[in-house]
């Protein structure tokens, strides 16, 4: 009697797991079903400089999440900073041309104004990434390899402050997931069980170039902060800073300056007549692209250290629409001023 009791009493715990098991699946399709209409896919197209093929185009994807009425999207600042053409496309297929209005690459954000908005997205709800602790469930919604809208389970393996786990994002504040992530799940959101958005997914770490459970997610802290509650301005540049030994080869008044890689199509460097490089060369072993203009002032602030060029985005932050500051830029060994306008 005692052994029937105890099998009986396994199958019922058994049963008992199995029954959660199943609603707990349950519970993430439906909301996958939920948030899905607020996920969107990033194509974008740009130009970029190598030593084989000089000038030539190339085309971007990742994600993103519709996070207003009006059409504001949030994405991966290296999906869409310093590209030409970006395209966003919904569920079902719909592609509605997109703008960057705002953009901090040293938190690796990007924020989209949309041309329209269509029929049936729905505006994604932001959480507060402060609650969201390590050991907590997160599901992803992306398009890894361009498989639009995947799925992927997680959870949040540790918290990190800003400027400690990538020197090129200062800014950031990340979570790390074990959730995977792979290329074109970046600017994609990252959920929490109850529907909000608690993070926009960054990059992995990986020696094989595939997932290896070390993917890292921008807090939707930190995008408020950059994206929301102040203007990150979008300034539609992408290049190298000269220090040191670099800013002597270039013969670098001041010996500090930033040599613009690539100026993306209608942005405000491109409309004050900043120029981009055409060609690559190889210098102390890492491969650079030259003969852009190297900035050696802007907005009033002289560039004297390598985070200056964040500095002078918070200044421009601080301007109006419409107002106009000045470029000091060393193009082909003359100093040249521009004039820029802020959108």
């Amino acid at each position: 009697m005692a052994l029937r009791t105890r099998v009986g009493a396994g199958l019922v715990g058994i049963l008992v797991a199995v029954g959660a098991l199943a609603a707990q699946a349950q519970d993430v399709g439906e909301l996958f079903r939920n948030i899905n209409p607020s996920v969107v896919v990033v194509r974008a197209k740009g130009r970029e400089v190598t030593a084989a093929r000089g000038v030539s185009t190339f085309n971007e994807t990742g994600s993103g999440v519709l996070i207003s009425a009006d059409g504001k999207v949030m994405t991966a600042a290296h999906v869409v900073h310093s590209m030409d053409e970006i395209t966003v496309e919904f569920l079902g297929g719909e592609t509605i041309g997109a703008r960057v209005i705002e953009s901090e690459p040293a938190a690796d954000l990007s924020l989209l104004q949309l041309e329209r908005v269509p029929t049936g997205a729905k505006v994604a709800r932001l959480g507060d990434s402060d609650n969201v602790r390590v050991g907590d469930q997160v599901v992803v919604v992306g398009a890894p390899y361009g498989l639009s809208y995947s799925l992927s389970v997680g959870w949040i393996s540790a918290k990190w402050p800003p400027n400690t786990v990538h020197r090129a994002m200062p800014l950031a504040e990340f979570f790390q997931t074990n959730a995977t992530i792979n290329t074109g799940n970046s600017g994609g959101p990252m959920f929490t069980m109850a529907g909000e958005v608690v993070g926009i997914v960054s990059h992995i770490i990986s020696k094989s170039g595939g997932s290896e459970g070390l993917g890292f997610v921008v807090t939707i802290k930190t995008a408020r902060e950059l994206l929301i509650e102040r203007k990150s301005v979008w300034g539609g540049l992408e290049g190298t800073m000269l220090t040191g030994e670099l800013a002597e080869i270039f013969n670098v008044p001041g010996g500090v300056g930033y040599l613009v890689k690539t100026v993306a199509k209608r942005s405000p460097a491109w409309n004050a007549g900043v120029l981009g490089g055409d060609r690559a060369a190889t210098i102390n072993g890492q491969e650079i692209v030259v003969r852009g203009d190297i900035i050696l002032e802007a907005a009033g602030i002289t560039l004297q250290a390598a985070d200056d060029m964040t500095k002078i985005r918070q200044k421009l932050g601080t301007m109006t629409a419409g107002q106009t500051f000045k470029f000091r830029v060393l193009r082909a060994g003359k100093v040249v001023e521009l004039t820029g306008t802020l959108p």
